[in-house]
């Protein structure tokens, strides 16, 4: 009687194409249409005008209607010899050097005493973030009679106690003081917000461990708290920069970037020099400059901030 061996299993062979994985084409096009959108906001009103702009820059594009002109390097040749690009530079660097480092301080501490639970604790994280909500008219209006000299509330205060008032608005070495004290208590509420979801965050058991073991308040907040808290520091940090660097609103409210053009930030120097001196090909150029600045600004931090963690590791 024969005996019957069995069969072998066939091994796959090695040549042959593996076979086709992933969605169907269907599934594919299907994805394309709901980023169609995303996709063509994102080139009509970002793409588009950035290379328009920097096109714009090398002509003497205006809106009176002049004839546009090729002009080359022209206009970038002058920006670097226009004192008021400078000026309003020089002013814009002040500002985030005065603004940024209380709009981070102070939103910690507002979110470290906000985080404590309490009566008041809803009442703090209203009265935190109340502010932030407000537009920039209201604020501005608010602030502008608060500094103004006779009736002003800072102003009825510096004479109960015995000092002369300021005309905090019109006085060159207080004007921008002022613009960065409005500055703070407008949009402090953000970062406080964004200090206050970090610490939520944080695990309870580390602080339980750290008072099993003897730890008092002082260390929990410099040895779990703020190293915990590193990574939302380094992200408000950069953020904060870029909203001070892009001052606008409440200094053309406030001041129009007066007293003799002591507050006047960039931004603004842009905007007259195409909206009000029709210059729309030499304000594109002076923006390119600006938005390089503001780009070198944004990577340094990244790169400090990314720095001082693997250097932690």
């Amino acid at each position: 009687m024969a005996v019957q061996t069995p069969a072998r299993p066939r091994t796959p062979d090695a040549t042959a194409s593996p076979p086709r994985s992933g969605p169907p084409w269907t599934e594919r096009w299907g994805g394309l249409f709901f980023v169609a959108p995303f996709g063509l906001f994102f080139l009509f009103f970002l793409l588009w005008p950035t290379l328009a702009g920097l096109w714009n820059s090398f002509f003497n594009t205006s809106l009176a209607g002049v004839k546009q002109e090729f002009l080359g390097l022209a206009n970038w040749r002058e920006l670097f010899g226009d004192p008021a690009v400078w000026d309003s530079l020089k002013n814009t660097l002040v500002f985030t050097a005065m603004s940024t480092p209380p709009l981070v301080l102070t939103a910690l501490v507002m979110a470290l005493l906000a985080n404590r639970r309490g009566v008041f604790g809803w009442f703090l994280r209203f009265a935190y973030f109340a502010p932030f909500v407000l537009p920039a008219t209201v604020v501005t209006l608010i602030w502008v009679w608060i500094y103004q000299p006779g009736f002003g509330l800072v102003n009825g205060l510096l004479t109960s106690g015995g000092f002369a008032e300021i005309d905090w608005l019109n006085t060159e070495n207080r004007a921008m003081l002022a613009v960065v004290i409005t500055t703070v208590w407008w949009t402090v509420g953000f970062n406080f917000l964004l200090y206050l979801a970090a610490l939520q965050g944080i695990p309870a058991q580390l602080y339980e461990a750290a008072s099993i073991d003897g730890a008092n308040g002082r260390q929990q907040l410099f040895r779990i708290t703020l190293p915990m808290l590193s990574r939302t520091t380094g992200l408000i940090v950069v953020l904060q920069l870029v909203a001070s660097l892009t001052i606008f609103d409440q200094i053309y409210l406030m001041t129009d970037g007066g007293p003799n053009y002591a507050t006047r930030p960039i931004i603004q120097y842009i905007y007259e020099s195409g909206f009000t001196s029709y210059r729309i090909g030499y304000a594109s150029a002076v923006s390119y400059l600006f938005f390089l600045i503001v780009v070198i600004v944004s990577v340094a931090q990244f790169k400090l901030f990314a720095g001082r963690k693997e250097a932690e590791r």
